[in-house]
């Protein structure tokens, strides 16, 4: 367990020195256009696909498991921790299924071996589905630029690990296929990538980034019932999780209707809104290699190196973002003065936000129900961006007023 875990802290460190350095030349580089005639896949697309086999592998499972071990999962559960292999056994869907499936032997892959090819696919579809909505020209950018290969095999390398760390009879078996999945997967996303036509974006306004937070907020639960009930081999628990994964698909389709109906913005920059959007857009970009080896140092490494590495990006993305907030404001070109002036401006409004933001996530952490870490990071997640866009959207809407002039006010 030692040996693993200086591995893993060292996929930490490694991950997050890459993305920070191929970041800006991913953000610099043009992205190509697809041709008049090409057909674009959005990653949404692929990743229902991919979705859709993961639990035609788990059906596929528990044939295998009632036919060819009785219904007892023990044989490969006593190498897994606990929270594994909650089977849907006692389906009688399932149960008929596996009487009348001829040669059920040929389903032995089904066990670890299929996962380990899907769930690489599964979380990068996920990561660049996201992006896709925040920034179509982003999702470009990111898929032709060598951060989707080095997300690629920073997270295999991390899967192989814990692979290792938890040996099973599969284990060499799950870490071939691994890499195999590593060579595909990244090659399959940038050809899906180079077909793209969008040009969607996410507007700096209070409705349109409160719409993409909670499509986000919606997708990242459908993404953690997936990996409860699928992933994990709990297919029992697909019942129970069923109402939540049915209302974030609901939200998700009606965001999803709602945004394409919002107008494009006009006039002059929100400096506060504006920060908000080019800290999103630069922090996924440099959360894409290390995100999910963070994830994994806080069980598998140094829990307090994972969270700083994970904290170091997002402060780069906030400097980054203050300095694209910034270069929109009007008259900050005009000289030093006016450019000290707006960024302690700036700086002022974002500190009155955050504050009120890590205000907003604590109740959002009190009222969510115990299971995973990462419900509740959702949860927090979620309270501290609404909080933090709705109070800089007042500040920008307060400050608009008083540079217009507003009665009662003096113009500065």
């Amino acid at each position: 367990m030692t040996g693993v875990r200086v591995l893993v802290d060292a996929v930490v460190v490694a991950s997050v020195a890459s993305a920070l350095v191929i970041a800006p030349r991913a953000l610099a580089r043009r992205p190509g256009t697809a041709g008049p005639a090409a057909r674009s896949v959005s990653p949404a697309v692929l990743l229902m696909l991919v979705t859709g086999l993961v639990y035609v592998n788990q059906v596929l499972f528990t044939v295998y498991v009632l036919r060819v071990h009785d219904g007892d999962a023990s044989f490969i559960a006593r190498y897994l921790p606990a929270g594994w292999f909650d089977l849907a056994t006692a389906n009688p869907a399932l149960r008929g299924l596996a009487e009348v499936f001829p040669a059920p032997g040929l389903l032995a892959p089904s066990v670890l071996r299929v996962q380990a090819f899907l769930e690489l696919p599964f979380v990068l579809l996920a990561f660049v589905t996201v992006v896709r909505r925040l920034d179509a020209d982003l999702y470009r950018r990111i898929a032709r630029s060598a951060l989707l290969p080095a997300a690629a095999v920073s997270y295999t390398v991390v899967f192989c690990l814990v692979e290792w760390d938890l040996r099973n009879p599969y284990t060499v078996d799950d870490v071939v296929i691994r890499a195999v999945s590593a060579v595909v997967t990244p090659w399959l996303i940038a050809r899906v990538a180079a077909r793209e036509t969008a040009t969607t974006r996410v507007t700096a306004s209070v409705p349109g980034l409160l719409m993409f937070i909670g499509w986000l907020g919606a997708l990242g639960g459908l993404v953690l019932v997936v990996y409860d009930t699928a992933l994990l081999y709990n297919l029992g628990r697909l019942n129970d999780r069923l109402p939540l994964a049915l209302a974030a698909a609901a939200v998700l389709v009606c965001l999803h209707t709602a945004a394409s109906r919002l107008p494009t913005r006009t006039g002059p920059p929100t400096p506060a809104l504006s920060f908000v959007a080019h800290a999103l857009r630069r922090w996924l970009v440099l959360f894409f290699v290390p995100a999910l080896v963070v994830r994994y140092g806080l069980l598998f490494g140094t829990p307090r190196l994972a969270l700083a590495a994970g904290a170091l990006t997002s402060v780069v993305a906030c400097v980054q973002a203050g300095r694209d907030a910034l270069a929109e404001v009007p008259g900050t070109g005009d000289g030093a003065g006016p450019r000290v002036r707006a960024a302690l401006r700036l700086a002022a409004w974002l500190g009155c936000a955050i504050l009120a933001a890590a205000a907003g996530a604590v109740p959002a952490v009190r009222v969510t129900p115990r299971s995973y870490e990462e419900v509740a990071l959702l949860s927090a997640m979620a309270g501290f961006l609404i909080t933090g866009v709705a109070v800089c959207g007042l500040l920008d809407t307060w400050t608009g007023r008083t540079r217009r002039g507003t009665p009662g006010t003096k113009c500065s």
